[in-house]
């Protein structure tokens, strides 16, 4: 495993304010696509020209998080694939400590850990650990160990990373957290911060994939039982906020009670923000 067979996918959404400082932590000769959710033409020539071995490809549609990465997967000619959002960069020492303690594992997924949960893995004097997942920020996919298991799209946003070690643990594979730090500055990798049309949109596909999920591996049942006490806990903060006049927090848990109603019903996950039509 080396740098140069790395391909780094990174998928953007009006994230011009963060994927500079990104891409300015990856290795120059490191191949990187980045797969534009926005349509952004001004983005993709910007890009290309100030960096080598990057491609830009602009999609016509916001595809979402698991499909716009499966598009970045198959059009990359390397064995390892390192998924990174664009508000998280890599410190200088972070690839060549991944390239080093990787060298000799066999895992299917992999990851740096993120800064601020630092304390929160015990590698006692290990350089790897084995668990259950890991964030979808920062992960590296060995494509010889996915067996053709890469990310379920009928998620838009959210647990599909999830999703995805819990499947390839089913079948054997190993997902590991390397003892190495790297920096996510989270809530950015999507539109700024405070954009109240992603927080409505954050708030549908939570509650739309927590039942998903939860249909997917345990049963129908099994997911209405797990989520109706947010269903009620979304209805009752509805009329909550609706009898102090707070307009924005009515929208925000209106949007949870949408999205886990449509997943019920069988829905896709078709909540777009910015799309009127919707």
């Amino acid at each position: 495993m080396d740098i140069k067979n790395i391909t780094f996918v990174i998928t953007t959404y009006r994230s011009e304010n963060t994927i500079y400082e990104c891409l300015n932590s990856l290795p120059q000769e490191s191949p990187k696509i980045i797969i534009e959710n926005s349509n952004n033409s001004e983005l993709k020539t910007d890009l290309e020209k100030k960096y080598k071995n990057l491609q830009c490809y602009l999609m016509t549609e916001n595809l979402g998080y698991g499909k716009a990465n499966n598009y970045g997967i198959k059009k990359s000619k390397s064995d390892y694939i390192f998924i990174l959002n664009p508000d998280a960069k890599l410190f200088d020492n972070t690839l060549s400590d991944l390239c080093k303690f990787l060298k000799n594992e066999n895992f299917s997924i992999a990851a740096p850990i993120d800064t601020k949960e630092k304390n929160k893995y015990s590698f006692n004097g290990k350089e790897v650990v084995d668990v259950d997942y890991v964030k979808g920020f920062a992960m590296i996919l060995n494509k010889k160990k996915m067996y053709n298991n890469f990310f379920d799209e009928n998620f838009f946003l959210y647990l599909e990373e999830i999703d995805l070690c819990k499947r390839l643990r089913n079948i054997n594979g190993r997902i590991i957290i390397v003892n190495t730090q790297m920096e996510h500055l989270g809530g950015l990798s999507h539109g700024i911060k405070n954009d109240f049309e992603m927080e409505k949109s954050r708030n549908w596909h939570w509650m739309w994939s927590k039942f998903y999920y939860s249909k997917k591996h345990d049963g129908y049942m099994k997911g209405i039982i797990t989520t109706l006490p947010n269903f009620f806990s979304a209805g009752i903060k509805i009329l909550f906020y609706l009898m102090i006049g707070n307009h924005n927090k009515k929208t925000v848990y209106k949007m949870r009670l949408l999205g886990l109603l449509n997943s019920y019903l069988l829905k896709d996950s078709y909540y777009r923000p910015y799309n009127l039509n919707k």
